[in-house]
């Protein structure tokens, strides 16, 4: 699976978001300061990262899309620790439940677990949810699309995907304000952390196989995900 695309100022770029499977997508972005941020547009792109094997990463698929294991009438809150810090999320049960939901069951399985950022874009975003860490990998199942009414403001937690329809375990956090298409159901949003979500969209990259400057030159991973009811 892979998934992508998108933002720089002053610039016109070719860039991607990566999950799903099936071809490199790419897209032409056009983004200048003070020109209206709709324009903006993603689509994946996979940006492969070589060395899984050695640091031990496993990836662990299912058959289907799992039960359900929230209350969509409660809320729920994210703790997502890394090797930079700790996020703290939103999590939106309301609007996006089968997404929240999917998220919920993966990080209650400890599916995220050492999974790292594999695609890192500075103040556009940075993605993770691949156990592979390739850009390719997923859960093994794919769900739909939840409608998005929210804006892709700094912060937020979007699904990455290869089309419509093809969610599975890759997310994105929006590191500055990015005017996405609402083609990525938002289920999140950081509440404390950001200057953590700074330092991970910060770290150094090189270019990729697929030729995206996003590829990080050090490790940056989740530890674990602790989510609660309130």
């Amino acid at each position: 699976m892979n998934s992508g695309n998108k933002l720089i100022l002053l610039t016109t770029i070719m860039i991607g978001i990566s999950f799903g499977c099936g071809a490199e997508q790419t897209v032409n972005v056009n983004t200048v300061l003070d020109e209206p941020k709709s324009e903006q547009t993603v689509e994946e792109s996979p940006t492969p990262v070589d060395n899984q094997e050695e640091i031990g990463i496993v990836q662990h698929t299912y058959s289907s899309p799992p039960a359900v294991v929230i209350d969509k009438d409660k809320k729920y809150e994210a703790s997502i620790q890394t090797n930079k810090g700790t996020m703290i999320v939103e999590l939106f049960s309301n609007e996006s439940p089968v997404t929240v939901n999917n998220f919920v069951f993966l990080s209650e399985e400890g599916f995220y677990k050492d999974v790292i950022f594999h695609r890192i874009i500075n103040n556009f975003m940075v993605q993770t949810g691949d156990p592979t860490g390739t850009g390719t990998g997923g859960p093994g199942y794919r769900f739909d699309d939840e409608p998005v009414s929210r804006d892709y403001l700094r912060g937020t937690l979007a699904m990455a995907n290869a089309g419509p329809n093809t969610n599975g375990s890759q997310f994105f956090i929006v590191h500055q304000d990015a005017g996405l298409p609402k083609s990525y159901t938002i289920f999140g949003i950081i509440t404390d952390g950001l200057d953590i979500l700074d330092e991970i969209a910060t770290v150094p990259v090189t270019m990729g196989p697929s030729g995206e400057n996003s590829q990080p030159l050090e490790r940056v991973f989740i530890k674990s995900i602790l989510v609660s009811a309130k």
